[in-house]
């Protein structure tokens, strides 16, 4: 029977858009009628409207001929006569629906241009219309193979009318001959169906639940009983022909059973590991883990200040020396005590001084005040310490110096030691302030003007070579001033 007569034996009716190329209109009017069908010079009832994509005279002819009355009326491209050539059977339009073209829309997810070009065709001559945006198409179509199908199923899975679908899904359709959509599978979200019984436990589940924590825990002092991680690593092993069994239920029912029957379930591990002791190395899940010993902890010594009393006796007729810096070669003398400068009364005082055992005794309590550190308050009269010496007001003399304790990093020059009339003996001189004198007195200048020099550059080197320069120069002046009296 040819492809374009129905079941009754008539032809199907043919309407070709009046600004198709002449060339093309004869070469489909000779194709229907070749096929068995017939071509008419007004719109049919019933039957194919061959147009043109895209130009204005389709839709003019869409805007005017396209009525839900007349379902049998169908618009499709002027390519659908060799589509149904090559197919060697009339195509159904099963993507239409209210007598009008359901709307597509191809996702660029489909990145070959044949291919979405042969969808295209396919569906337009299936009756669809593939040029609908995405917003407004009914059926998306996209790769399934790529990410993007997933994120847009879970995009659109809560919109009403709208569904995403395979590439391929167009092709079985036309195959099957009519619109049928992917079904949803809803996911079970967890736990039993309702009216599905549940799996209980058995008297065999439970000895091999016992075995399963006898070998990774088999001392219940070590913990971890409890954890997940223990029978999540049981329902993985389910891989293993050997604990298929462990796929009757879940790690969370696993872990319940043992959780509520504990006290039971301990005595029956307990059995098991007494008939079979675990290697050394297998002793549970964790392991053992070596009990840090205990370190004694060290009495810490607290440093104490000793007073030597004796330390002015033994000192008295012997001079203090020492050696601030490093060079063993250097002595370096300090201070010169005579005999009788020394006093018996700091001894008399540090005997009576005790060693502090701690440095809370060295702080003064909430309502203690010291008789030291008082202040002058109002019109009061001043503490002991700001009182000057009756002594000291009546006496004229000028003080003798005080005693300083002289510290350097250099040595010390050769001590000037100088005895006054008293029997006293006089500090020696700084190795800078001897240092200066030196150059004042070798090159004939004033040690103010030495001093001077030597405070703004700071270096005795350069000091040195100044002066040694400048004796130098006043000397050739001093010759030249000779030279010239001896001429005149």
């Amino acid at each position: 029977m040819p492809i374009f007569q129905d079941e009754s034996g008539l032809a199907v009716k043919f309407f070709i858009q009046k600004d198709i190329p002449q060339e093309i209109q004869a070469e489909l009017c000779e194709t229907i009628t070749s096929l068995g069908g017939r071509v008419e010079g007004k719109v049919p009832r019933q039957g194919y409207v061959l147009t043109q994509p895209g130009s204005p005279e389709e839709e003019r002819l869409r805007l005017c001929w396209i009525s839900p009355d007349r379902p049998e009326r169908h618009f499709v491209p002027y390519t659908y006569v060799d589509a149904c050539k090559i197919a060697g059977m009339l195509l159904k339009q099963i993507f239409v629906e209210n007598g009008g073209p359901i709307k597509m829309h191809i996702h660029p997810s489909i990145a070959n241009v044949n291919a979405r070009a042969a969808l295209s065709q396919r569906i337009m001559h299936s009756g669809g219309d593939p040029t609908a945006s995405p917003q407004s198409a009914r059926v998306i179509l996209a790769d399934p193979n790529t990410e993007v199908f997933q994120h847009l199923v879970k995009s659109y899975q809560g919109v009403p009318d709208k569904y995403i679908e395979s590439y391929l899904w167009v092709k079985k359709c036309v195959e099957k001959g009519a619109l049928v959509y992917t079904p949803l599978v809803y996911k079970n979200p967890g736990g039993r169906r309702p009216g599905e019984e549940r799996t209980q436990f058995t008297e065999e589940d439970e000895e091999r639940l016992c075995q399963w924590i006898a070998t990774k825990i088999p001392y219940k002092e070590t913990g971890g009983r409890t954890g997940n991680r223990l029978y999540q690593q049981l329902c993985e092993m389910a891989v293993d022909p050997e604990y298929a069994w462990v796929t009757r239920h879940t790690w969370q029912s696993w872990r319940e059973r043992y959780k509520k029957n504990s006290v039971r379930l301990d005595n029956m591990i307990a059995a098991i590991v007494d008939q079979k002791r675990p290697a050394h190395g297998e002793k549970g899940q964790y392991g053992y883990v070596r009990q840090a010993e205990e370190k004694t902890r060290r009495a810490r010594k607290k440093r104490t200040k000793l007073v030597d009393e004796s330390l002015h006796a033994e000192h008295t007729d012997e001079q203090i020396t020492g050696c601030i810096d490093s060079n063993a070669n250097t002595t370096t003398p300090i201070i010169l005590f005579a005999p009788d400068q020394i006093s018996s009364e700091p001894q008399a005082s540090m005997s009576g001084i005790q060693a502090r055992q701690s440095p809370d005794e060295e702080e003064m309590g909430d309502g203690e005040e010291s008789e030291g550190w008082r202040i002058r308050v109002g019109n009061q009269s001043p503490p002991p310490w700001g009182k000057r010496k009756a002594d000291d007001e009546g006496s004229n003399e000028p003080h003798a110096p005080k005693k300083t304790r002289v510290i350097s990093h250099n040595t010390f020059a050769a001590p000037a030691t100088l005895a006054s009339g008293d029997g006293q003996a006089v500090a020696p001189v700084h190795c800078i302030d001897q240092a200066i004198y030196d150059i004042a007195n070798e090159f004939r200048f004033t040690v103010q003007e030495v001093k001077e020099f030597y405070d703004k550059c700071g270096e005795m080197d350069r000091t040195r070579t100044r002066f040694q320069r400048m004796r130098h120069l006043l000397n050739s002046v001093e010759d030249s001033i000779g030279d010239d009296a001896g001429d005149l």
